[in-house]
């Protein structure tokens, strides 16, 4: 099970994960509140300001689900794979303008979660019931795109089992999380999201300068990328082609409208300490799009590394296991 275990990758993720795990437990005493009331330990007491939203808001929407699976349909398709970036910045100026508000209203009148909102505006018990459902449902599909983010990572380590044993790690890791979430709250992510982020800032920071150095700079990865999207066909290629131009906006205006109305990501919203804290943070937010775009370019790295995969989800760990040994 671990005779292929790369243990410098191994004891890195290890320390990173027990440093995050100690700060899940003791987040409970961060700006502490009577974890009992709902507003509390759902919402952060509404404390959380600029800077700490800012946190809050870039690791729910910047995930493993952005590293592994964004890079991944890159490599796959090529241009249409990029989406994920302009409907990040479409967001911003609807957050901007409404969520303030909402923010207030909600507030105002104690509700919690989007549910809340639709009963209180709307009186109709039915249609809250429905928007809940919708954004449970809504989010399963997320979540296992996190797990798959999560489970590529360990297997890149070397990490290797059979039967039950394959799954052991990712199940270990869930279960310490829900265990500091449902101790902690929202204080536990918004506290792990200013480790997680500042990693993730280091990491994209150091592979856009790192592998294209060693690939040749960014002319060689985009002749390379093209070239192999030329020999593989289809809808595929650096360009989108006439067929995609549509299916693209709409997938990002799509994408854009509903962003927010993921339960995690309008609990952020309501966390913050004020309408201010949000509009600010819907002008700080975009510099994780610029992130976002360097994450996407390294779906094409693969193709310039000369990594052959069966599954495109394996390039970042491939790429990083290819040039950062």
């Amino acid at each position: 099970m671990i005779d292929n275990l790369n243990w410098e990758a191994a004891s890195v993720f290890i320390a990173f994960f027990a440093l995050v795990t100690v700060l899940g437990f003791v987040a409970s005493r961060w700006k502490a509140g009577d974890l009992n009331q709902l507003h509390e330990w759902g919402l952060g007491g509404r404390r959380f300001g600029p800077w700490v939203t800012w946190f809050l808001l870039g690791g729910d929407l910047y995930t493993a689900y952005t590293v592994i699976a964004v890079p991944a349909l890159v490599y796959a398709v090529g241009a249409f794979g990029f989406f994920a970036i302009p409907y990040t910045i479409l967001i911003y100026p609807l957050l901007f303008a409404v969520f303030p508000r909402m923010w207030s209203v909600c507030r105002e009148r104690g509700y919690l979660t989007a549910g809340d909102f639709v009963l209180g505006r709307f009186g109709n018990r039915w249609l809250a019931l429905a928007v809940a459902i919708t954004g449970l449902v809504a989010t399963m599909p997320y979540i296992a795109l996190q797990l798959v983010g999560m489970e590529k990572v360990i297997e890149a380590m070397g990490f290797r089992g059979q039967g039950i044993w394959a799954h052991a790690p990712l199940t270990i890791a869930f279960a310490i999380l829900a265990l500091y979430t449902y101790r902690s709250g929202l204080r536990a992510p918004a506290m792990i999201a200013f480790v997680k982020d500042i990693m993730i800032y280091i990491f994209v920071i150091a592979a856009v300068i790192v592998i294209p150095i060693k690939l040749g700079g960014y002319g060689a990865i985009f002749d390379s990328a093209g070239a192999a999207f030329e020999a593989k066909g289809g809808n595929t290629g650096l360009l989108l082609n006439e067929a995609q131009v549509w299916p693209y906006i709409t997938l990002a205006v799509g994408s854009a409208m509903a962003l927010f109305l993921y339960p995690h990501s309008l609990t952020g919203i309501l966390a913050a300490s004020g309408p201010d804290a949000i509009r600010r943070n819907a002008i700080a937010l975009p510099a994780y799009s610029i992130i976002l775009a360097m994450i996407a370019l390294l779906g094409l790295m693969g193709h310039a590394a000369g990594l052959k995969l069966s599954n495109p989800q394996d390039v970042v760990p491939q790429l990083f296991l290819k040039f950062f040994p």
